[in-house]
């Protein structure tokens, strides 16, 4: 299954001031393109710190959320997973799943990265500079990328295209 990592951050390279920092600082271009790609792929993975800062499931897609829970509440587009990140790729596999959108937080990309399970990420970069705040990632990495391709999204905004070499 390919999973694309796709994340806003500032020029200093932060997705978010504290886990609980609601994403509205991107532009809506960078808004746009996630929704449009991520209901192409149909799902999206995220934390569940990601996930209870929207105020509902993202609509048209299987939200697919990692948490520590023992009986998390069943919400309608949600499927609540935990542990190993390849079981839960092939369980999406085995629903006819053939790519997913991997949307943070920094625990769970650390994650999918550790395991080497992210085939590509596309950065969009705003103009912001937060100073403080939560990387890309979480964990101690040493990865080399692949530039595919930079498209300017609006006047001050790109997206960085990588390939993930491993």
């Amino acid at each position: 299954m390919k999973v694309i990592m796709m994340m806003a951050m500032t020029l200093d390279g932060k997705i978010a001031k504290s886990s609980d920092h609601f994403p509205d600082w991107t532009s809506k271009e960078d808004k746009k393109l996630f929704a449009k790609t991520s209901k192409e792929a149909g799902v999206v993975i995220m934390g569940d710190k990601t996930f209870f800062t929207f105020p509902a499931p993202l609509k048209d897609r299987l939200n697919v959320v990692f948490t520590l829970e023992e009986n998390p509440k069943p919400i309608e587009g949600v499927k609540w997973v935990k542990g190993d990140p390849e079981a839960v790729l092939e369980e999406l596999a085995s629903m006819g799943h053939k790519s997913a959108i991997l949307g943070g937080g920094a625990f769970v990309n650390g994650l999918f990265l550790e395991h080497k399970l992210i085939n590509e990420i596309w950065i969009t970069v705003e103009p912001k500079i937060f100073g403080e705040g939560l990387s890309l990632f979480k964990g101690d990495f040493d990865v080399s990328l692949n530039l595919n391709s930079v498209e300017k999204i609006n006047d001050n905004s790109v997206v960085l295209k990588y390939e993930v070499l491993y």
